[in-house]
């Protein structure tokens, strides 16, 4: 007899639906996986007949058959357990049929019977809803999480038994709640407050910028002059995403199995420091079945690279097209897959490799051929794709000792919001743009106009930093934010003038 029970695999963050059909008919005793399985699908044969035996029910003692649809799309993982078990009983009349073509199951399976969590429940539940499914049965400590789609019925259970007992009458069963103490989960990165920040007028002022539109922006200066600490700040002036958001976040985080609290939206600005010897791929993603790697973690929030210039620079040039595109594009021979970058870029260095060039107290011990080197790391069209370049210098001795706090993170927040909300208000015909950072050409048009003064004035920049056109559009952005931060609608030349202030960078190197 043949049996067909629903399923789903993912493909970069997205869900696709698989069919698990299962025949059971005469022939020798044995089972048969086909439709482009890995390793960890073709064991699952093993598990399924183990669990079943070990639940109460039988394993027919016939040739069993278990195609997965789509046949050329990869299988992955073991997820699969729950569905070929309830194919397997089902094709073998040990449960109903009639109900397998209403809901998509999902689960690994332990030899007892038991369902343990698989990762990427949560976009497949989003997909779930869209495709029209009736409900969706999974592993309980899976059930949360997915219960946090709206618009889908979510059943969660603890062994094989109880899934087939709710297939024999599922009136008996309620669909999963969320509480109220379960709808969001905090980032696990602690935010700090701003105004433990001593000094650094300028520095702070330029997180203020780079929250408001989005911008990247890089800090230099002296060992011990407080690059980390106003980094790791940032964050915290952030608002919190919105559900739309936050669900497509805590998709990413599912898919890498990094969504540690389930049944939680992770409502928080994500914050990714990953060293400075990390790979090409652990940046953007990978692998034979590619997942998501730290630029895409970092989506819809802030990516930290500490000592930049420590980086290996083919690793930096990966960040190039999703700092332009907010997305990378990951292609094997079966596929290509695209997973979503849209972050913020904080980057960190030192001045030089002995990290004292232009220090006031102490001297730098490096030659002109080293300081050339070390910058030599970053390109001219990396740097083109960072806003703001501000050199944070050391403290003077009076600031470490008094006493007086900078503004708080609260405060700034404040202004970063209600300057965001201008922007978003501007972009409200465009759904694709949702900061200054994201303008293209038509929006510069529209939203940069410059008077003569202004005109005068960036040429000058251009003529004297030797800047590109991707240079000069980010002057253009980063002075748009700046004016929505004072609330002008035109730009003045004194928005310009500090935005170009913030390109100091380029006359170091």
């Amino acid at each position: 007899m043949l049996a067909r029970v629903w399923s789903a695999a993912i493909i970069g963050v997205n869900a696709v639906k698989v069919g698990v059909e299962v025949d059971v008919a005469a022939g020798l005793p044995k089972t048969i996986i086909v439709g482009l399985p890995d390793t960890a699908v073709q064991e699952s044969k093993e598990r399924v007949k183990a669990a079943i035996k070990n639940a109460g029910f039988a394993v027919p003692a016939r040739k069993i058959v278990i195609n997965l649809t789509p046949a050329d799309l990869r299988k992955e993982g073991p997820s699969f357990d729950l569905p070929m078990a309830v194919g397997i009983l089902a094709a073998s009349k040990q449960v109903e049929a009639y109900l397998l073509g209403d809901y998509l199951f999902l689960g690994e399976m332990s030899l007892d019977g038991s369902l343990r969590p698989v990762a990427g429940v949560l976009p497949i539940a989003a997909a779930a809803a869209k495709m029209g499914i009736a409900g969706l049965v999974v592993p309980q400590d899976n059930a949360q999480e997915a219960a946090v789609v709206k618009d889908l019925k979510v059943y969660g259970f603890g062994h094989l038994e109880e899934v087939i007992q709710f297939l024999g009458n599922s009136d008996n069963y309620q669909p999963v709640q969320i509480g109220s103490t379960k709808k969001s989960a905090q980032s696990e990165h602690s935010y700090f407050d701003l105004k433990d920040v001593k000094g650094q007028v300028q520095a702070r002022r330029a997180l203020e910028i780079a929250a408001t539109g989005n911008h990247n922006v890089i800090f230099s200066g002296p060992p011990g002059s407080g690059k980390t600490m106003l980094a790791k700040r940032l964050p915290g002036i952030l608002p919190d995403l919105d559900f739309d958001e936050a669900l497509e976040v805590s998709q990413i985080h599912s898919v890498a199995g990094l969504l540690k609290n389930k049944g939680s939206l992770i409502t928080t600005r994500p914050f990714r420091s990953p060293h400075h010897s990390a790979s090409g791929p652990s940046l953007v993603g990978g692998g034979s079945f590619p997942r998501p790697g730290e630029i895409s973690l970092a989506h819809k929030g802030i990516l930290f690279l500490d000592e930049l210039t420590e980086f290996k620079r083919a690793v930096l040039e990966y960040l190039r097209q999703p700092l332009e595109d907010g997305e990378v594009t990951i292609s094997r021979t079966r596929q290509s897959v695209v997973f979503p970058a849209q972050f913020t870029l904080v980057a960190s260095t030192n001045p030089c490799p002995c990290g004292y060039y232009g220090d006031a107290v102490q001297a730098c011990t490096c030659s002109p051929r080293q300081r050339e080197g070390y910058w030599a790391k970053l390109s001219g069209p990396l740097m083109d794709r960072i806003d703001l370049q501000v050199v944070v210098s050391r403290l003077q001795a009076k600031e470490m000792t008094g006493d007086l706090q900078g503004e708080s993170s609260a405060s700034v927040r404040e202004r970063v919001t209600a300057a965001r909300n201008i922007a978003r208000e501007r972009f409200k015909e465009d759904p694709q743009v949702n900061c200054n950072s994201e303008m293209r050409s038509h929006h510069l048009r529209d939203f940069c106009q410059l008077d003569d003064a202004s005109k005068n004035l960036l040429e000058g920049a251009i003529k004297k930093l030797g800047l590109s056109a991707r240079g000069m559009d980010r002057i253009l952005k980063v002075s748009r934010t700046i004016a929505d931060l004072a609330g002008d609608q035109n730009l003045k030349t004194a928005h310009v003038a500090e935005a170009i202030q913030y390109r100091t960078i380029d006359r170091m190197r």
